[in-house]
Parts: structure tokens; sequence; C-alpha cells
């Protein structure tokens, strides 16, 4: 049986490397571990513009295409003594993990390294702020109610009074 690692998915056998990417290689496609699929891996192949995520659910195999601009930046992620270098998305299940590395040295000019390839800010999850909570919005709130739309909104008309007049009804 074969180990898993958390951020590399399955090692080959005989493998003790830890997942290192080389950001002037690209595209590169190699396999990350992913807890929904099938077998647990996915393959990912990573290109200067885009970034494809391949796996299978259940049988069905899928492929997600998504920009790089779409991402958040590249994040420095904490493990005990190791660092991991991530492509943060907004949808965690599209993140992508680029290195790990416990010399930090070299996982800090990687994090550097990746972010000029990526036009993509650096983001340390240890000092991130959690995100502000967004408005909510009512979508019907400023709407009228179906009765007042039928009337004129604004000012009322002034109705013409004509005094001194016979009122003439007509009648069937």
């Amino acid at each position: 049986m074969r180990r898993q690692t958390v951020t590399s998915g399955i090692n080959p056998a005989g493998s003790s490397r830890a997942l290192r990417l080389d950001p002037l290689s690209l595209p590169v496609r190699f396999d990350a571990h992913d807890p929904r699929a099938d077998g647990y891996t996915r393959q990912i192949e990573l290109h200067r513009e885009r970034v494809v995520l391949r796996r299978a659910v259940r049988g069905m195999q899928m492929a997600v295409n998504v920009r790089v601009s779409d991402f958040i930046g590249i994040a420095l992620r904490g493990i005990d003594e190791t660092q991991t270098l991530v492509l943060v998305h907004r949808d965690p299940s599209l993140s992508v993990p680029l290195g790990v590395s416990a010399d930090s040295e070299e996982i800090i000019n990687a994090w550097a390294m990746w972010s000029e390839i990526f036009a993509l800010p650096q983001l340390d999850e240890a000092k991130r702020d959690p995100a502000p909570r967004r408005r909510r919005r009512n979508a019907i709130r400023d709407r009228r109610p179906k009765f007042l739309v039928r009337r004129r909104a604004g000012v009322a008309r002034d109705l013409s009074v004509h005094r001194d007049e016979r009122e003439i009804i007509a009648r069937n």
C-alpha cells in the first residue's frame, strides 16, 4: 500500500520528495490530493493563463478550466515545521498546492517567484483578517406595492373644477 500525503496525493513507491513545482517550467501537469474525488487524487494542469482541474467523482469525469486571474493570490500556510504554498481560490476545492518545504528561505523565494509569474498578491494566512460580512440586499424591498403601480407616483394632479355649470349625465 502506498502512503498518502495531505498536499501531494499518492507518492510513487520509493519517493520521499515533497511537492515542489518550478514556476519557470510552465506548463506543468501533476497529481494532487482531493478528498472528494475517486481515488483521492485529481490531475492539475498549470499554465500561465489558466488552470485545468481534472477529477472523477462517482465515476463521472469532469474538467474545470479556471483563469489564473480568478484566483485570490498565493498563500503561505504553515503546518508544523513545513510550509506550503497554495494558489488560493474563493472556492476552497479549487485551490491548488504549489510547493511544500521545510526550508523557510527556499519557500519565501518560491512564494515571491510564483506571485510575480501569475501577477497575484502574496497572502500570509497567519496575518489574514476574516472577510468582512457581505451586505445583504433584498431585491424586492424597493418595489412599490402592486395596487400602487396603477397609480401615478408623485404629487396629486389638480382636477379641474367647473363652477356654475350644470352636470350632464348620460344614461342608456
